[in-house]
Parts: C-alpha cells; structure tokens; sequence
C-alpha cells in the first residue's frame, strides 16, 4: 500500500511537472508567434516605405503602388490562391519598380514618349531594382517580379525575352495588372483609356504580349465586379 501511494504520488508530481512544462513551451510559443507576426508588419511597412520612396521618385505614377497591387492580388486569389498567401509575392508587387531609383528624372519625368535612347535607359530598371533586392534574403521570390515583370507571353518582353511559362507565373499576372493601369491612368501625352476600351485591349493582346489563362480571368474579374460590393477593385468605380 505504501509503495502504491508512492508511485500515485510521484505521477502526481510529475502530471503537475508536464503541466508546468506544457504551459511553458505554450507561453514560449505565444510570444514567438507575437514577436513573428510584429517582426512581418514591420518588415511590410518597411517594403512599402522603400516603395513609395520609388514612387515618389515619378511624378506620374502617384497611387500607382496602390492600384496595381490591389489589381494583381485580385488576379492572383482568381488563378493561383495559394501564391497569394505568399508574403514574398505581395512584396515584389509593391517593389516591382524599386528599380526607377536608378534611372535619371529626366528620363523618368519626361513629359512624354522616351526616345530610342532614352527608352533603352529606362528598360534596365528591372535589373537595377533586382540588383538592390537580392541582398534581402527575406524577399524570397519577390526578386523573380522585380526582374520579369516586363517579360511578354510572345517573348518580345525585356530584360531576357523570355517566352510564354518560362517567367514566373506572379511576374506574369504582374505585368498585365501594370499594364492595365497604365492604359487607364492619365498620362501627360494621353488620355486614360474607358474600363471598357481597356478590357478590349488585354483580349486582343492575348496571347501575344499577356498569357491568355490571365487575360480571360482578369476580364472576367472586372466584368463581374459590383461598384457597390467592399472590394480590393473599388478603385474601378
């Protein structure tokens, strides 16, 4: 009996030991878990501070950040859900053009279509922006939209022509978000194209300069969008 009593009261002991343990391995947790989740909200608003310093940079493109990166989210939870959990993707969506730092304002904020030379200046400003975020080990793949961003489905896109599935599907729906807000934002030498107009465009374009997977579901995004519904698209009201 006293042996029985004994061990009843070692693994009473030890029930209250791997409790004590339990709750702090669980404590441990919580607070690394807390420490990681402030750690990412402070490494975004850092990405986003490097952007907009980019953004800044280009008169023209003022809340370009913005729509372009809310345009391609939209794109990437339609086609590829699981890409758009990926922080280093909406990372590369913010910095796509961290790049333009390097380019002269001359070119930059030239009120007007770039010459020949002035246009090979501006195309290297994906390598540029590539060469400043590769360091940054935290961006993962952002890297991959910073450089490829420019790259066309016929491959006749910049800086290494590639073609069709050969750039990274994120740089694929990136392109055709920016160039979808290029074609219905104001321009110093253009008017913004209607909504309409612009989805004319990326259907005829597709296949040629956007994947035709992307095109025909950004389409249908757009086309389907409700004015009155709380959206990532409101700003196509």
């Amino acid at each position: 009996m006293d042996d029985l009593e004994a061990t009843r009261r070692q693994l009473l002991v030890f029930a209250q030991d791997l409790q004590t343990i339990v709750g702090r391995e669980r404590r441990l947790r919580e607070e690394a878990e807390g420490a990681y989740r402030e750690l990412s909200t402070s490494y975004l608003q850092m990405v986003r501070t490097l952007a907009e310093v980019c953004e800044s940079k280009d008169g023209y493109t003022r809340s370009h950040l913005d729509r372009t990166y809310q345009y391609a989210m939209a794109l990437t939870r339609r086609v590829a859900p699981d890409y758009a959990t990926r922080a280093e993707v909406g990372y590369g969506y913010l910095l796509h053009d961290i790049g333009k730092i390097g380019i002269p304002d001359a070119v930059l904020n030239k009120p007007g279509p770039l010459n020949d030379e002035e246009w090979a200046v501006m195309k290297t400003h994906p390598v540029i922006g590539e060469s400043i975020v590769e360091p940054l080990r935290l961006l993962g793949d952002a890297v991959k939209i910073i450089r490829y961003h420019h790259e066309r489905w016929d491959g006749r896109g910049y800086p290494e022509g590639l073609k069709g599935e050969q750039t990274y599907l994120p740089a694929r729906i990136f392109m055709l978000a920016d160039t979808f807000d290029a074609m219905t934002t104001d321009r110093p030498y253009r008017r913004a194209l209607p909504i309409h107009v612009a989805l004319e465009e990326v259907e005829r374009h597709a296949g040629t300069q956007f994947d035709p997977e992307l095109a025909r579901a950004w389409i249908e995004i757009v086309e389907d969008f409700d004015p009155s519904e709380a959206s990532a698209l409101s700003i196509l009201k």
